[in-house]
């Protein structure tokens, strides 16, 4: 037993030990990792933080999914434009038989050659072959917008026409021999013909074209002739026909209808987890609450303006320029048809193109003399101004545009690439006119709200007071001196 000064001895030692020990630090002062520290010093979230960030998530995933599934809603507004204006089915071929003009709302429609468009569902029909004329530009593409093939002098074809079998994606059964044999990623197939017009009396006859469009067939391969449905070549021409992709909530509900109908291989796994996240996934009900369909509704407002500031804004690397001292753009900024830069998918211009045209395929990017097609367009004049509607400008195309089927000149409206409607009705030119040249072999153009004193008609496009335009110049048959840049048409001049 210790002695009471003993006792008191360690006593002390025991208080001193226990002041020196170190007292157990708060969460703030333990040590901790960066992420620990960033968020909330590792602890939840406050729940109503926790369901705002949730709801910002939601919100971006739906914008996201808005502008990579752009390519897809656009071919659905064709379609479903087209069949409640003109029916639907293997055999129906509308064709603007008199040309498209500003009646039709479609992005960036080429109002200067005949258009055959039509749908195929090959989950209804399975395998589909199609007789395609000669001399046609066109190409079949999934509703992706994927090109399949090109049709015509860029296609296997040749431009010699011929028979063009396309199978479903999940076809295991025979395939015959004979036939430009294509299996498609999607079971919906979009054809898109063009055939060239001829030049009349001072300006462009559309018959022939017509005639060689009405040349296409269309038929199921097993299907025995007795049991073929006879084409149905309805006339486009003339009729209001709303033919865009939707802006409402609509959106969703289209895109998860084609979700449902489409094979889970037509999506790319990540891509099905972005829809996944906002409720869209194939063959489950997709059933926004009240608060994500106010966020959908957002998205579907917000991303068309967002792709819009991208347009507007321009590209830090300007790659979409066609030339140095030019204000025109390259839809393509200088990818692939598939939108491939270098090392990267393009989405930015990818959903840029979708937002105002439709139809991607190698005919009209690739360097093809003679062959392809080319589309140097400007939102803006030679002094770096966008152009509007309100003011006359004058585009000079230098003597001998390269373009060995014919060239057109167009104008749109910037926002989803519609035909501005004037009295006007064909915003556009092209090379079957009479268009008085100048004493160096140039042609002028001019863009206004009312035509200038001694222009001729086919020498002017109307405009609206107010609203910013696209002006677009075509070359079909496109030549050397527009790869080497020795033929470039003049920038669109503001004049008084």
């Amino acid at each position: 037993m210790l002695k009471p000064h003993l006792r008191l001895t360690t006593l002390a030692c025991l208080i001193g030990a226990l002041a020196l020990a170190p007292v157990p630090a708060s969460a703030e002062e333990a040590p901790a990792s960066p992420l620990v520290k960033q968020i909330n010093n590792g602890n939840w979230l406050d729940p109503k933080e926790a369901e705002s960030l949730r709801d910002e998530l939601y919100y971006q995933r739906a914008v996201f999914a808005y502008m990579t599934m752009l390519p897809a809603l656009n071919t659905i507004g064709l379609r479903d434009g087209s069949a409640k204006a003109f029916g639907s089915g293997y055999n129906v071929l509308p064709i603007w038989k008199e040309r498209m003009d500003a009646r039709a709302q479609v992005p960036t429609p080429n109002a200067d050659v005949i258009y055959s468009m039509s749908y195929l569902d090959l989950k209804q029909t399975g395998p589909l072959v199609v007789n395609a004329p000669a001399n046609v530009i066109g190409m079949f593409t999934d509703f992706f917008q994927r090109t399949i093939t090109d049709v015509g002098a860029v296609g296997p074809d040749r431009a010699r026409g011929g028979l063009f079998l396309l199978l479903p994606p999940d076809y295991q059964g025979h395939v015959p021999s004979g036939y430009y044999t294509f299996k498609s990623p999607t079971y919906n197939v979009f054809l898109f013909f063009r055939t060239i017009m001829a030049k009349g009396d001072g300006k462009p006859d559309p018959a022939p074209a017509v005639k060689n469009a009405e040349t296409t067939r269309i038929y199921p391969l097993w299907a025995p002739e007795k049991d073929v449905k006879p084409m149905e070549f309805p006339d486009g021409s003339g009729k209001r026909v709303d033919m865009m992709y939707p802006t409402d909530n609509a959106y969703w509900t289209k895109l998860k209808e084609f979700v449902d109908y489409e094979p889970v291989e037509a999506i790319a796994p990540e891509l099905r987890g972005v829809l996944a996240s906002i409720g869209i996934v194939k063959g489950e009900p997709f059933k926004p609450t009240a608060k994500q369909q106010e966020l959908l509704k957002k998205a579907v407002e917000t991303a068309p303006k967002m792709i819009l500031a991208t347009r507007q804004l321009g590209r830090d690397d300007k790659r979409n320029l066609y030339y140095k001292d030019r204000q025109y753009e390259n839809t393509w900024a200088g990818g692939t048809a598939e939108w491939m830069q270098s090392s990267y998918l393009d989405v930015n211009q990818r959903a840029s193109f979708f937002q105002i045209a439709y139809s991607s395929a190698p005919a009209m990017v690739m360097h093809t003399t003679g062959a392809g097609s080319k589309y140097p367009f400007t939102a803006r004049d030679k002094d770096g101004n966008f152009l509007e509607g309100g003011h006359t400008y004058k585009l000079r195309l230098p003597p001998n545009p390269p373009a060995g089927l014919f060239w057109a000149v167009t104008a749109y409206n910037v926002t989803d690439g519609t035909m501005p409607e004037t009295k006007q009705l064909l915003p556009s030119t092209n090379g079957y006119y009479d268009i008085v040249k100048q004493a160096d072999g140039s042609i002028e153009i001019w863009f206004g709200p009312e035509k200038p004193q001694d222009v001729a008609d086919n020498a002017f496009i109307q405009t609206i007071p107010g609203r910013n335009f696209l002006a677009t110049v075509r070359l079909y048959g496109t030549g050397h001196a527009f790869y080497d840049q020795s033929w470039k048409p003049d920038d669109l001049v503001k004049v008084k």
